[in-house]
């Protein structure tokens, strides 16, 4: 058995402490059932990722991808912003019945001034043993 050292893995990945996050995630990811590339020789599985990071059988940029994804807490989703509906005429706007105008309440259009006297305006509930 041949031993891994951070001199085979080095010209792969220029960043020791990086060395050190990409294996340890393979191993992790070896640990939880992922399929080896290598044989594994009787090697634990951070002896088993070092070596395959050393002969290149897995791409230290897929990896570190890998670990970035698995990280990530909230993935965002860049979607189209749906399209605003075209104002409506004058005349359309004073046939429509008071019903239809509250239904058509645009809630939107908030200055900062009146959204801050209404968080200004807002009381705290009292204390009590109870939380």
């Amino acid at each position: 058995m041949a031993r891994v050292t951070v001199e085979d893995c080095i010209d792969k990945v220029d960043n020791r402490f990086e060395l050190v996050l990409l294996a340890g995630h393979r191993a992790r990811q070896i640990s939880q059932g992922a399929q080896i590339t290598l044989p594994r020789d009787n090697d634990k599985n951070p002896v088993v990722a070092l070596r395959e990071i050393a002969d290149e059988m897995l791409s230290p940029d897929d990896l570190k991808e890998d670990l970035i994804h698995s990280l990530q807490k909230h993935v965002e989703v860049d979607e189209p912003e749906p399209e605003a509906p075209e104002p409506a005429d004058q005349t359309t706007a004073s046939a429509v019945d008071s019903d239809e105008a509250e239904e058509n309440i645009n809630f939107d259009r908030m200055s900062e001034e009146d959204l801050l006297a209404g968080i200004e305006s807002l009381v705290a509930p009292e204390k009590s043993d109870d939380y």
